[in-house]
């Protein structure tokens, strides 16, 4: 990106020479053309070159800003600041599902939040926007992210403190042994039964402050990417156009690098961090009550989004057609664009052409065919990426600081990369629409067979017993209500639904210190020690420590392999993107690009991205093994999943998704062998010729053999 800033300054300043140039030798000219004028044309140039000097008074501030690659560094920010917040709300996912204590359903639909939001404007931004000022739309649209950003981080400030599900008291020591077996007791610990507690608790919706929050992230991500990409189109030369787009997906990566790595630092650090003495927590980050400060990444999104906002305020609402500002004088081919666009607003209206558009959108089989792809594949993608964190804490026994750094280290660099190679290559080769289509078939099934791989890369469940292991270590069907006691610790007494699990040095977990039997404990904290333990049978001396028993070393191996395929996979999948995204931007008409770029993502997410995370939600919520539980007795969030059932969802569901989307793409492929799109001749050099043909047919009708004389004068120097 900084290339831009040592590229442009240099070229702005011969411009600006080469019009200084051609005033004075215009003027050179005048002088010795006609003596009889002499005085007349003195004083015409003279007022003209005080007016000029006067508008490049005022324009000096803002012609800094008024070339394409300028606007395209800004809109690459822009790109990077609002990927930024939207991988970081997907990567704090899981600190607010525990936060909240709310089910993955609901979670999907705090996620799918942002699409509503969205689809509010989309329609309407994409269309209406090309009769306004871009820019100015896309800055307000920037600034009004970074107010959902910081409404998404209220619920930390006006909530008391996180209380996790807990068996053990913050003051326990040594001597207090009321969480631990005893025999011939009553039960002193119980879900909380004071109804102004319960109350509370049932009136505590914070987490729709996180909902609507993102539904106005959303609204404000919305002019963003058609207004944007509509504004390359119109000034760029359309060779460069895949480049520029290329660039676009770049910062788009880049984004999500630096959010993933703010996901998984704050991950790390408790969320009341500051307010409590994080010595005494008997939990840490690889526990599934763990609630990580998710609420400080925000108000950085807020800010950067904010900041983002304020260079487009100084763009102009046109710029000269790359390409033509060296063949022709620039103030009039702007004259000429103004005269156009005011023609046709009178010609046309604001409105008029709204309804022809759509019902050419609608005839156009390429492009509904499209449409139906990316549903499709977006609806897989979703559902991959939304609960990927989730999966890979559950299948691999990692923290979420840990799984969000190794996705970022290993997904992004390589879409990264495949996004910029693969815009060069249609740059550096010309390739054309249809072979475009055809690359990335090819490159997308590849990657697709490349992913039933991962249905072999599998890990085991945590051994809990009572849920997936009975006491003697023997792997059982999902759990049974009945089977969470058992003779070893039938006379304790113990709370059947309270999470708290610790690990025995025979290798299994227990749901909390009671249940596995144990009657001593030393220590504080999450150094705690149990002893004693009568339901674990072991040649040491049947203890356990706080926490869910690791995975082995060979489930670690299994990641290192699962990582190294996606690397692979997501760099094929981003090479199919750029020559994808083109065909949808050729296969309809230039006046028609905003409105269709628009309609494409509106149908996206309504079929996508806005019930894809809910449904998959509610499909993950029923492999639950054991829920957490309130102060009411009311279920929480979830604490451990079944991982076979869950993987069976979270790898079959998108296999089945995009394996169907590639029927239609074989369509896409027979209808465009014969099909003449519209983008194959919207080329600069066209247009070239027909602005020129333009101007000399306006010179002929309107102007004298003098005017087109000094016309042609001009031109040649």
């Amino acid at each position: 990106m900084f290339f831009f800033l040592f590229f442009v300054s240099p070229l702005k300043m011969t411009y600006y020479s080469s019009i200084n140039n051609l005033n004075n030798n215009c003027l050179f000219l005048c002088r010795d053309s006609s003596q009889t004028l002499k005085a007349q044309t003195s004083g015409n140039n003279q007022k003209d070159n005080m007016e000029e000097s006067e508008k490049r008074v005022v324009t000096h501030g803002v012609r800094c800003f008024s070339k394409i690659k300028m606007f395209l560094l800004a809109l690459t920010w822009a790109y990077v600041s609002k990927s930024l917040s939207g991988i970081y709300m997907n990567s704090m996912l899981t600190q607010i599902e525990r936060q909240f204590n709310i089910p993955t359903s609901i979670v999907g639909l705090i996620n799918g939040s942002f699409e509503i939001g969205n689809l509010l404007l989309i329609i309407f931004v994409s269309y209406f926007g090309t009769k306004l000022h871009r820019p100015i739309m896309i800055g307000v649209g920037c600034a009004v992210m970074g107010l959902g950003c910081f409404l998404m981080s209220l619920p930390h400030f006006l909530m008391g403190r996180y209380e996790y599900e807990t068996t053990i008291s913050s003051a326990s020591n040594s001597s207090s042994d009321s969480f631990l077996c005893v025999e011939n007791r009553t039960q002193i610990l119980k879900p909380t039964q004071n109804p102004t507690e319960c109350v509370q608790e049932v009136k505590s919706l914070m987490w729709i402050y996180v909902m609507v929050g993102n539904i106005i992230r959303g609204m404000g991500e919305t002019p963003i990417m058609p207004l944007g990409i509509s504004y390359i189109e119109d000034f760029a030369k359309s060779e460069n156009s895949p480049l520029y787009i290329g660039i676009l997906e770049t910062g788009r990566i880049i984004g999500p690098l630096f959010g993933l790595l703010l996901g998984s630092f704050f991950a790390r650090i408790y969320v009341d961090t500051g307010s409590v003495n994080t010595d005494e927590l008997t939990i840490t980050p690889t526990d599934t009550r763990w609630v990580g400060a998710w609420w400080i990444g925000f108000l950085i999104c807020a800010g950067v989004n904010i900041l983002t906002s304020v260079p487009f305020f100084f763009f102009p609402k046109a710029l000269p057609k790359k390409g033509l500002e060296d063949n022709g004088d620039v103030t009039k081919t702007g004259k000429e664009e103004k005269e156009r666009e005011k023609t046709k607003e009178e010609k046309h209206g604001i409105t008029k052409d709204f309804l022809p558009f759509m019902k050419s959108l609608s005839c156009n089989a390429i492009y509904m065919l499209f449409i139906l792809i990316s549903v499709l594949q977006f609806n897989a993608f979703i559902d991959s990426f939304t609960f990927m964190p989730k999966y890979l804490e559950q299948q691999y026994g990692k923290s979420t600081a840990e799984i969000v750094f190794l996705i970022g280290l290993y997904n992004l660099p390589p879409i990264c990369l495949g996004y910029l190679v693969s815009g060069f290559i249609m740059k550096k080769f010309k390739i054309t629409v249809k072979k475009a289509a055809y690359i990335a078939f090819c490159l997308s099934l590849a990657e697709y067979l490349l992913s039933f791989c991962n249905f072999l890369i599998t890990c085991d469940n945590f051994p809990v017993a009572g849920l997936t292991t009975s006491y003697d270590g023997v792997q059982q069907p999902p759990y049974v209500e009945n089977k969470v006691l058992a003779d070893c610790n039938t006379g304790c007494s113990c709370l059947t639904k309270t999470w708290d699990p610790v690990c025995g040095d025979n290798g299994i977990a227990y749901m909390s210190a009671c249940l596995a039997g144990c009657e001593k404990s030393a220590g504080t904290g999450i150094n705690m020690v149990f002893q004693n333990c009568s339901c674990i049978h072991s040649s040491g001396n049947s203890s356990a420590v706080l926490g869910l028993c690791k995975k082995g070393p060979d489930c670690a191996i299994t990641l290192q392999y699962y990582l190294i395929l996606s690397l692979f996979g997501c760099f094929i999948y981003s090479l199919a993107a750029i020559p994808g995204y083109m065909v949808l931007l050729r296969c309809i008409k230039s006046e028609e690009k905003s409105l269709g770029i628009g309609l494409h993502a509106f149908c996206t997410r309504i079929f996508a991205g806005i019930p894809a995370p809910i449904y998959f939600g509610t499909l993950i919520d029923r492999t639950c093994l054991h829920w957490g539980t309130l102060k009411c007795g009311e279920p929480g969030a979830c604490r451990m999943y079944d991982i076979n059932s869950f993987r069976r969802i979270y790898l079959g569901l998108p296999v089945a998704l995009r394996g169907s989307s590639y029927l239609p793409a074989l369509f896409i492929l027979i209808l465009m062998r014969k099909a003449q799109l519209p983008g194959e001749i919207d080329s600069s050099e066209t247009v070239l010729a027909e602005m020129k043909h333009t101007e000399k047919k306006n010179m002929g009708v309107h102007e004298s053999p003098e005017a087109e004389n000094d016309g042609e004068l001009k031109t040649k120097l």
